[in-house]
């Protein structure tokens, strides 16, 4: 398990979150359907805490992982029908497709955290956690005047 620099855990960071942190939102891109997609536009206040190319390179991947969530594959479909003809108890044995590729994701975005944007003074925040509706970014090292 990776240690942060003040010494606590990366995966505790995601518990540590600063109440009063200045928060990004990138929003769902809509611009192709309802498929789970962010904008890749580059959100100003980022500016001058992490480079263009990471946040789009990280952005851009994770919609191609949730591309590959969402596609319609012969693996997929048999392991529906698994499913229904099991009365969905097989799905109490095995994770689904999706399933799999959450964790995935979860995994991308703990790596980006320690790699890039922690040391950077920024966290982001598993978009599972908002219910595929924004990736929220945090910027520890700021707060808010409220």
């Amino acid at each position: 398990m990776a240690i942060h620099q003040q010494g606590q855990k990366m995966d505790d960071m995601t518990r540590i979150l600063p109440s009063n942190c200045s928060k990004v939102f990138v929003q769902r891109d809509f611009s192709d359907g309802t498929a789970v997609k962010f904008q890749t536009k580059f959100p100003p206040e980022l500016e001058g805490k992490v480079e263009n190319e990471h946040f789009v390179r990280t952005i851009s991947t994770l919609n191609t992982m949730f591309s590959e969530a969402e596609s319609l594959t012969s693996r997929n479909y048999c392991e529906s029908c698994f499913a229904c003809l099991t009365a969905y108890l097989s799905y109490l044995c095995f994770d689904t497709h999706y399933e799999k590729v959450l964790k995935k994701v979860g995994k991308y975005i703990a790596e980006q955290n320690q790699t890039v944007y922690v040391p950077r003074g920024l966290m982001l925040v598993d978009p599972v956690e908002r219910g595929l509706r924004t990736l929220e970014i945090c910027i520890l090292n700021e707060t808010n005047g409220r």
